[in-house]
């Protein structure tokens, strides 16, 4: 899909990743940029530098995005490209709360279907549109450290396949980002941030930030290369395909080296299930 001429909607754009997405739409000619954050101000400031709009919107709450959608296609026009891209990060097993688990449940899955159901009646009368979710390299690995982080990405990962074969006829195409460590303030956006003060100490999928630590603005580069050519995995990490590759032909072998590759990273720490908390 060419950007250019279109109107791109981008959640999560305050800051990171999707504040690299906005700017990267409006160099492209987008007719318009919708930059949502729940962090209002910082929406705002983003999309003032790009010559945007901004909302104050929380993902979380589907009657929000419904109506992010609804104003957006009542000033502009059919939305074009809608980026679903917030997200935000915690550091427990079995033991996190259930409240934690199900906030993290709405924000990395629901907030996609809800964005899906509001945006895609009128890119499918449209004769089409673009979806672009943002899931990590821990929904096709996994997240040592974290489970909700593990679980609710894998099931982006799921939901944007399900989206791309049933609708592919109807014009709708799909991509899902699944980058390892990238430099944003996740970290500080989340529950967690009294435990890891810098981006370096996130593992993304699991996987050694020895892979690189990619600037949001990279990210944004192969997430626009991919709806360019209707790619559905957007690999920032090439090291990832590999990764999957080997996890695909030998999934055993794989969870031994993921499970030493945990020994390395809690070396003189208790492992994350040696936590005993989560038993009634």
């Amino acid at each position: 899909m060419d950007i250019q001429d279109r109107v791109v909607v981008v959640t999560g754009g305050g800051a990171g990743i999707g504040e690299a997405l906005a700017q990267a739409a409006a160099c492209r000619s987008a007719r318009a940029v919708i930059v949502a954050d729940i962090n209002g101000e910082k929406a705002k400031n983003v999309a003032t530098e790009i010559g945007g709009e901004s909302y104050q919107v929380d993902v979380s709450i589907e009657e929000e995005i419904i109506s992010l959608v609804n104003d957006v296609e009542k000033r502009h026009g059919p939305i074009g490209l809608f980026c679903s891209n917030a997200g935000f990060v915690t550091s427990a097993g079995l033991e996190d709360p259930n409240e934690r688990i199900q906030k993290m449940w709405e924000v990395h899955v629901m907030s996609h279907i809800y964005a899906a159901r509001a945006v895609l009646p009128q890119m499918i009368a449209n004769q089409g549109g673009y979806l672009l979710n943002t899931a990590s390299a821990a929904g096709l690995l996994t997240q040592i450290g974290s489970l909700s982080y593990s679980i609710t990405k894998s099931a982006a990962v799921s939901l944007g396949e399900w989206l791309s074969i049933s609708h592919y006829h109807q014009g709708i195409r799909v991509s899902v980002l699944c980058p390892q460590a990238v430099r944003t303030d996740i970290l500080i956006n989340s529950p967690d941030n009294a435990e890891s003060s810098n981006d370096a100490e996130w593992e993304e999928g699991g996987v050694a930030s020895s892979d690189g630590i990619l600037e949001s603005e990279e990210v944004a580069e192969s997430c626009m290369e991919a709806i360019s050519k209707e790619r559905f995995l957007v690999l920032p990490h090439k090291e990832v395909h590999d990764y999957v590759q080997f996890k695909a032909s030998d999934m055993d072998k794989w969870l031994n080296g993921m499970r030493r590759f945990q020994d390395k990273l809690y070396v003189g720490q208790p492992l994350p299930g040696d936590s005993m908390k989560w038993l009634h």
